[in-house]
């Protein structure tokens, strides 16, 4: 292995479904797990291809109920080629894969500069001899519709014939998720294919109520000493099948190419997705010369976006960015889609869009900021449906969906399963309205790395006073404490949806929720007073908001509650009442408890009677802002805090978190090397390695967690840096941390591309490229300097 390529050797029934998340190749348009060819999906394999915002819902009964849920659909399988040869008997041999033949070499490398999969394995048949087979997969980077698999064929004993079979198969459900079996899974319908003569087969297909078109073609050909001795093209009722007898002979190899194109109705610039698929399948180059453009494709993008840190840590981070960019890609510029949480890598959490999108956009902001503005569009066009949602629970202003989906509406559903108990539970997720703050936290610092002031004067601020809007009117004053509160919500743990015992769900003054619905609130004055009159005009028109509303904004802003006990900030109002676990016992009993809730649940008791978190709640707040900026907030609202308090908040939640997200580790990681802890690094670790080690016990077969591996970009580009942007700057505080002492990128900063970063050696040194635009300035704690474009500066750093 190299610093570029990832090798899995040997063939584990066990580990397949996680080594094909991990090898999914995707182009921001849809993407493919890393299956083998061969397979239909089943227990062991399972080859799921999704296109971004490709969603339909069904209706299932659960539990006794009838439940509505939308999905990601699992599009019909285009990867589909398997192989026999004919036995010296006359019949056909099994068809080869490895669980039929002696299997005496595995191997697979992924290819993270060029994006492709390869294949190597040797398959021996006794009466006939070994089959040595080589394939390499793509899913093109520059034309986001195209996809191909190369397959060499070399007999390395033995002469005789061998049959193809290559397939665009519609008879597919979505099955990647085991506990989602009592769901309605089939989500296709209408399926219809065809052949056009020498070497294509198509497919067609809808969604089921959504009624997306998805259409597929396929061009099969190929290379070898002597013709096919047969070609035939089968369309059947839902699978279109092309079959080819090809002479083969000791030592000389048969190249087998299948291309494939895909289009769905809710592509722009078609008329019909199938003629497109068809079309473009025709006319798509060979093998060799798609593999040129897309590697090509792919150097371009490496260029705005790589990140160069030495040693594993950096092998490791350059994979999760590989895997972000295969999910969010220049081409999702072009689509109207947000952050599904598990990537287009499988169909964990239905495919749903969280609010990762808070881990993910601060990297693509200063290198692919034209996808961040398309991530942001994704919020605003379903602006009206929260505002809708906002009226339908009495509220005013814009409610987010805590899961979206197609269409802006709360996916979350309303029962999930437990497996570790077998039993549905009303699921209160949907509480969790700090979504909102999220985006509106994207919002800015969105603009402010850009410089975009278009879009934070139009649509940027059609969102965040939507936002601030509701959280005022959220907000309920309380004679007793002087202060605004925010009851009957649930925060970033999610291991506490309401007081043990209450008859309603939710929880009051969370921390977490309380300061950021202030921070949004500020932001949202101070834009106020930042717009031109006419444009502040003109927005208070079309949104209908009144200028007396902001004396009351003033007021929440700076008076809403934020309680504390101990010397420490209280995750929720009434945390301190609650009981402490021991952890000990239940690590003895159970080994991992990071799903602590389904385990006190599977024995009867609840998570909500104890101290004890999913993730990090409270220390969301030090991983969002700075130290400053997290002081001048807390001050803002009334409050004192200091290091010695923070420092003892850390610690405290430190000891209480079951780290039941891959998030957590993340977060914890960020907040400690910026307090500038020796223990920083181990929660940085397991933080690059939760999924390619799987540490969630399984759920990465189901998908990546994108946000988690778009955070450990961050961390280095954001947390280690303490980068900034604000008030028209780069703000620099690096932090030590000895394992990543060195790191290197490049930044896209308003107009200058590629602005050099890097720390090595106790320096920081920044290089900005020649061009034409402004001087960047640049501010550290103890200083501040302007570099000129065509300059570099080198800034010594104080000793760790």
């Amino acid at each position: 292995m190299s610093e570029w390529t990832w090798e899995w050797t040997g063939y584990d029934p066990a580990a397949e479904q996680l080594r094909e998340s991990l090898c999914t190749l995707g182009n921001g348009y849809f993407a493919t797990r890393g299956a083998l060819p061969e397979h239909r999906a089943g227990l062991v394999h399972y080859p799921g291809t999704y296109a971004a915002g490709c969603y339909n819902r069904l209706e299932s009964a659960v539990a006794g109920r009838q439940v509505v849920n939308e999905d990601v659909v699992n599009l019909p399988n285009w990867l589909f080629l398997r192989f026999r040869a004919r036995c010296t008997d006359g019949t056909w041999s099994p068809w080869f894969s490895p669980g039929t033949h002696t299997l005496l070499d595995h191997r697979h490398t992924l290819d993270l500069r060029r994006g492709t999969l390869a294949r190597s394995s040797r398959h021996r048949k006794d009466e006939l001899g070994v089959l040595h087979v080589e394939q390499t997969r793509l899913v093109h980077m520059e034309d986001p519709h195209l996809a191909a698999l190369r397959t060499v064929l070399t007999a390395e004993d033995w002469t005789g014939q061998i049959e193809i079979e290559s397939s665009l198969d519609g008879d597919v459900i979505n099955g990647n998720v085991h506990r989602y079996r009592a769901l309605d899974r089939h989500h296709l319908n209408h399926v219809r294919t065809g052949a056009h003569e020498p070497h294509t087969i198509w497919l067609s297909c809808r969604t089921g109520t959504s009624d997306i078109t998805v259409a597929l073609a396929a061009r099969t050909t190929v290379r070898a000493d002597e013709a096919p001795a047969s070609s035939v093209l089968r369309p059947a009722r839902h699978r279109a099948v092309h079959r080819l007898v090809v002479p083969i002979t000791r030592g000389r190899p048969v190249t087998v190419d299948k291309t494939v194109a895909l289009h769905t109705s809710r592509d722009t610039a078609i008329s019909d997705p199938l003629g497109e698929a068809t079309e473009r399948v025709s006319v798509a180059a060979d093998f060799p010369a798609l593999l040129d453009s897309h590697v090509a494709a792919w150097e371009r993008l490496w260029r705005r976006t790589d990140v160069q840190v030495p040693g594993e840590a950096g092998r490791i981070l350059r994979f999760h960015l590989f895997h972000v960019l295969q999910t969010l890609s220049p081409h999702t510029a072009e689509l109207d889609v947000g952050v599904p949480a598990r990537g287009l890598h499988g169909e964990a959490y239905r495919g749903h869009v969280f609010w990762d999108e808070l881990f993910v956009l601060p990297y693509l902001n200063l290198h692919l900021p034209e996808v961040s503005r398309a991530l942001l569009n994704y919020r605003h066009r379903r602006l009206p449906r929260a505002c809708a949602a906002a009226s339908a629970a009495g509220r005013a202003g814009a409610m987010y969906p805590w899961q979206s989906g197609s269409n802006g509406r709360e996916e979350s559903q309303e029962w999930h399963l437990n497996p570790a108990s077998g039993r549905w539970l009303p699921d209160h997720s949907r509480l969790q309205h700090h979504v909102g703050s999220a985006i509106a936290y994207n919002v800015w610092q969105y603009c402010e790395a850009t410089g975009d002031t278009e879009y934070l004067h139009t649509k940027g601020a059609e969102m965040l006073l939507q936002i601030a809007r509701f959280w005022v009117d959220l907000a309920v004053f309380d004679h007793d404490t002087r202060r605004y509160r925010i009851r009957g919500v649930v925060g970033p743990d999610e291991y506490h949806d309401g007081y043990a015992g209450a008859a309603k769900p939710g929880l009051d003054d969370n921390a977490y929720t309380n300061v950021t619905a202030a921070w949004v609130l500020t932001r949202a004055l101070e834009l106020v007073r930042r717009l031109p009159a006419w444009r502040r005009e003109e927005l208070f028109q079309r949104i209908r908001l009144s200028t007396d509303a902001l004396p009351e904004w003033e007021e929440v802003s700076r008076r809403l509650r934020v309680p504390f006990h101990q010397g420490v900030i209280s995750q929720f109002e009434g945390y301190d009442d609650l009981t402490e676990l021991d952890w000990d016992a239940y690590r003895a009993r159970y080994g991992t408890i990071r799903r602590l809730d389904r385990v006190l649940e599977a024995e009867g008791d609840t998570v909500n009677r104890y101290k004890a978190s999913k993730q990090a709640d409270v220390l969301m707040l030090g991983y969002l802002f700075s130290p400053t900026e997290l002081r001048g907030l807390f001050r803002r609202l009334g409050y004192h805090l200091d290091d010695e308090i923070w420092r003892s908040t850390v610690d405290y939640y430190l000891q209480r978190t079951s780290h039941g997200s891959t998030l957590s580790e993340l977060v914890h990681g960020l907040v400690l090397a910026r307090a500038r802890r020796a223990d920083a690094w181990q929660y940085v670790h397991e933080a690059l390695e939760a999924d390619i080690a799987d540490i969630q016990g399984g759920t990465t077969g189901e998908g990546i967690h994108l946000g988690a591996m778009a955070g450990t970009l961050d961390l280095i580009q954001r947390g280690l840096t303490g980068l900034e942007t604000r008030e028209d700057a780069l703000w620099l505080d690096p932090v030590p941390l000895p394992a990543l002492s060195e790191y290197g990128f490049s930044l896209h900063y308003r107009g200058h591309w590629g602005v050099g970063v890097r720390r090595r050696s106790g320096q920081l040194e920044i290089a900005v490229p020649d061009s034409e635009e402004s001087a960047i300035r640049v501010v550290l704690a103890d200083r501040a300097v302007t570099i000129a474009p065509g300059e570099t500066c080198t800034l010594l750093l104080p000793k760790d």
